[in-house]
């Protein structure tokens, strides 16, 4: 039964990541986020087959059936990424979806909804090496609300201590200050408003768990470009959002707590 639910929720998450996919593509373009989507070159409006979360691609071999331009292969990457993110907070929290329906649906909707928006941010950052400073806004707002009103993922209205309100403004402190000292060549103050809304989410001590296995992500994936692509060097602009927002997912998943004593 398990399984099933698990695979429901997976293609929920399917669904969204369509969603999702418009959204990165017309942030910032000027573009609506409404009306039917169309090919990116040839402007052909898109039909309902043609729409089908990953199955689509697949049938069409990766290219529109109009033009034959090749589709980007982030559209079924988002929409599979999108789908892991429901399907794994399904799993988190199904010893809840089992005994409140409401407690386990209002989870959901909250980490879903903050995690859909991290695997924007990422996406965006890695295209255009920038993080949009109304998602990361919206992340921050979402989670400092959320302290309000969960604790550990359970659904518990309270008024949260000095240094659960202070987790957002700690975190984020470390990247304020390189972005300072460096005068943002080392990092972007994109990371240290992104890093607001991650200390309310995780609190201090998952929050800087978070913030060391991102680094860790990051300098091996950073080594491995090195090494194995000719077209990156020590001076090659790495975004390091999508490393802090895996980070931020495993910690959040597995609950791994480098710094238990806080």
């Amino acid at each position: 039964m398990t399984l099933i639910i698990t695979i429901v929720f997976f293609v929920f998450g399917l669904i969204i990541g369509s969603f999702l996919n418009v959204v990165i593509f017309r942030l910032n373009s000027g573009r609506s986020f409404g009306g039917r989507s169309g090919c990116m070159t040839c402007n052909k409006q898109l039909t309902w087959y043609e729409l089908i979360p990953v199955g689509s691609f697949i049938s069409q071999k990766g290219k529109c059936r109009g033009c034959k331009t090749r589709i980007s292969i982030q559209y079924p990457l988002v929409e599979i990424l999108t789908g892991f993110i429901f399907s794994a907070i399904f799993l988190k929290f199904q010893y809840i979806f089992w005994t409140s329906t409401l407690d386990f649906s209002l989870a959901l909707v909250f980490y879903s909804s903050i995690f859909s928006l991290l695997l924007v941010i990422s996406v965006y950052d890695i295209k255009h090496k920038i993080i949009p400073d109304i998602l990361s806004l919206v992340v921050g707002i979402i989670s400092f609300i959320g302290i309000f009103f969960f604790s550990y993922g359970i659904f518990n209205p309270h008024i949260p201590n000095l240094y659960t309100i202070l987790a957002g403004p700690i975190l984020a402190l470390p990247f304020a200050t390189i972005w300072l000292i460096s005068s943002g060549r080392w990092m972007g103050l994109g990371d240290a408003k992104l890093a607001l809304g991650l200390g309310w989410l995780l609190g201090i001590s998952l929050g800087f768990s978070a913030l060391i296995l991102a680094f860790w992500i990051g300098a091996i994936v950073g080594i491995l470009l090195l090494v194995f692509s000719g077209k990156h060097s020590t001076k090659t602009e790495i975004p390091f959002a999508p490393f802090l927002v895996i980070g931020t997912f495993l910690i959040f998943l597995f609950e791994i707590n480098f710094f238990p004593f806080y």
